[in-house]
């Protein structure tokens, strides 16, 4: 049995036809007070291009909105969009899936890499000059 998406007891199909208002009551505290205070600019475009990718993707086209925009809030209407997040260096693609709701599009593209180390060179250290080469 396949257990059916909800956020706070919605389905997805009621949170997409819900008003942004009642939507917004559903959030946490942080996400809320951001979304009430009104999107800037630069998050009001972002969202009419991700409108205009949900519609170019309703006629069959694959369309990556890029985007610098970490702070946004993934609401119910970016579900199933592809969307490009710049983490200072490279755009790492991200689909939106139903789970992400009321997270922000900066938590999916990690802005620090792991350190992964390699072994010591030669003469490195007292204890690697006597390591046997490979």
């Amino acid at each position: 049995m396949v257990k059916k998406f909800t956020y706070r007891g919605y389905s997805l199909e009621e949170l997409q036809r819900m008003p942004m208002d009642e939507f917004i009551k559903l959030l946490p505290s942080r996400q809320r007070r951001s979304l009430l205070r009104g999107l800037p600019p630069r998050q009001k475009k972002l969202l009419e291009k991700l409108r205009k990718a949900k519609r170019a993707q309703r006629k069959g086209k694959k369309v990556v909105v890029r985007t610098h925009n970490r702070d946004m809030v993934i609401l119910p209407e970016m579900v199933g969009l592809d969307v490009a997040v710049h983490n200072g260096k490279t755009f790492i693609e991200i689909k939106v899936e139903p789970e992400m709701i009321g997270h922000y599009l900066g938590e999916y593209s990690p802005t620090c890499k792991r350190v992964v180390h390699g072994s010591p060179g030669i003469g490195a250290t007292k204890s690697s000059m006597y390591v046997p080469l490979k």
